[in-house]
């Protein structure tokens, strides 16, 4: 029996529109990925935009490039 655990992780997406962070979201939770954008979108102008594109940026900066 193998003891190594399989750890999904989370990569910025290659399917991106400016940094991959909700696409790849997207990946990892395996949702579709226009519903990930617009639900993100709809949360952060109702949150007065702020957090939502200060998260997006901090994601944008840690999270790693999906490996080709």
């Amino acid at each position: 029996m193998n003891n190594q655990s399989f750890r999904k992780r989370m990569y910025r997406s290659h399917d991106r529109i400016l940094g991959g962070v909700l696409a790849g979201f997207a990946e990892f939770i395996n949702y579709d990925i226009t519903i990930i954008r617009v639900l993100y979108v709809v949360l952060s102008l109702l949150l007065a935009g702020f957090p939502g594109l200060l998260i997006y940026v901090i994601l944008w900066a840690i999270t790693p490039e999906a490996p080709r």
